[in-house]
C-alpha cells in the first residue's frame, strides 16, 4: 500500500487526476478485501464454536463468549465507515457462511469430543444447514440492534443453542 501512496501523491502534484482516482479505486478496493478477510476470520471462528456446540450438544462460557465477541466484531467490522451501509448486506451472508463452515471443520475437529473425530467424520455429522442459520440467525442481529444492545441481546439467544438452558443456569 506503500507504494500507492507514493503514485497517488506522485499523480496529484503531476496533475494526473485520472490516475490518481484510479489509485483510489485500488486502495478502495485493498481496504474492502482486508475488512472481508477479517470479517471471515471471525465467521470462521463463529462456526468452530457453534458446530462445537452442535455436535456436543453443551455450552461453556469459553464458547458463549467466542460467539458473542465474533458477532460483536462482525458488526463493527461490517459496517462502513459512514454508518449507514454495510459491506455485507444481510441478504448476503450464505455463500460466506457456506465457505466459513467448511473452513471452520477441521480446527473444530481438534476440538469437539476432545479430537475423537477426523475433520471427515465430523464433516458427516454436522447438520451443515441448522449451523448456518442459527448463523444467520444472529448475524442478522447485528443489523437490528446497537452495538451498546448486542452483546446482551447475543447472550439471549445463545440460551436457545443446545445445552444453552443448562449454561444459563450454570449447570
Amino acid at each position: 500500500m506503500t507504494q500507492e501512496l507514493l503514485d497517488l501523491r506522485l499523480s496529484i502534484v503531476e496533475g494526473r487526476y485520472e490516475d490518481a482516482l484510479e489509485i483510489v479505486d485500488e486502495l478502495e478496493e485493498m481496504s474492502k478485501q482486508s475488512i472481508l478477510r477479517n470479517i471471515e476470520s471471525f465467521l470462521i471462528r463463529l462456526m468452530v464454536h457453534l458446530i462445537k456446540n452442535q455436535v456436543e450438544e453443551r455450552l461453556t462460557n469459553s464458547w458463549a463468549a467466542s460467539i458473542s465477541d465474533s458477532i460483536l466484531r462482525i458488526q463493527k467490522l461490517n459496517l462502513k465507515a459512514n454508518k449507514t451501509a454495510y459491506y455485507v448486506n444481510a441478504d448476503e451472508w450464505l455463500p460466506l457462511l457456506e465457505e466459513a463452515l467448511e473452513a471452520a471443520i477441521a480446527p473444530a475437529s481438534i476440538e469437539v469430543l476432545s479430537g475423537k473425530l477426523t475433520p471427515m467424520l465430523l464433516s458427516e455429522r454436522i447438520n451443515r444447514e441448522q449451523v448456518i442459520a442459527t448463523a444467520q440467525t444472529l448475524l442478522d442481529l447485528t443489523y437490528l440492534h446497537p452495538a451498546k444492545d448486542l452483546a446482551k441481546i447475543v447472550t439471549n439467544r445463545l440460551v436457545e443453542l443446545p445445552g444453552g438452558q443448562s449454561w444459563a443456569e450454570g449447570s
